[in-house]
């Protein structure tokens, strides 16, 4: 039963990483996040969204945590939040040299991060609920 369950966390957060992914790439795309001064733009390659889709998996592994167990959108939001504040302050300023917040790549940056990860919370939250509704 436990591995029914990982299986399906993991795949239903790798259903929010693809979303999520979309999500950044199309209003990259679109210029959205441009309109508003960030530089957040990515080019929609497989180097870029595989990666993205595996750590969406592992960040789907927090629905494994007995919190607001038929409660699927609070939980996305609520889990949203763990790679929210990982990108923020780990990403941003170790790994990509955007500084803290990623704020070299705009002032409303963090404002896109916490939309673009909500997005992986309430699609893999959506995801879950659908199908434990069978």
């Amino acid at each position: 039963m436990f591995a029914k369950k990982l299986t399906l966390v993991f795949a239903a957060g790798c259903l929010g990483g693809l979303s999520n992914s979309l999500v950044v790439w199309l209003f990259g795309t679109i210029g959205v996040t441009a309109l508003f001064g960030v530089k957040i733009a990515p080019s929609l390659t497989p180097a870029w969204l595989y990666p993205r889709i595996v750590w969406g998996g592992l960040w789907g592994l927090l629905f494994l945590l007995p919190l607001w167990k038929r409660k699927y959108l609070v939980r996305g939001l609520f889990y949203s939040l763990f790679p929210t504040i990982v990108q923020l302050f780990i990403v941003f300023p170790i790994k990509a040299d955007k500084g803290t917040m990623g704020l070299e790549l705009g002032t409303l940056t963090p404002i896109f991060v916490i939309f673009f990860n909500a997005v992986w919370g309430i699609v893999t939250a959506f995801w879950l609920d659908f199908v434990n509704d069978k």
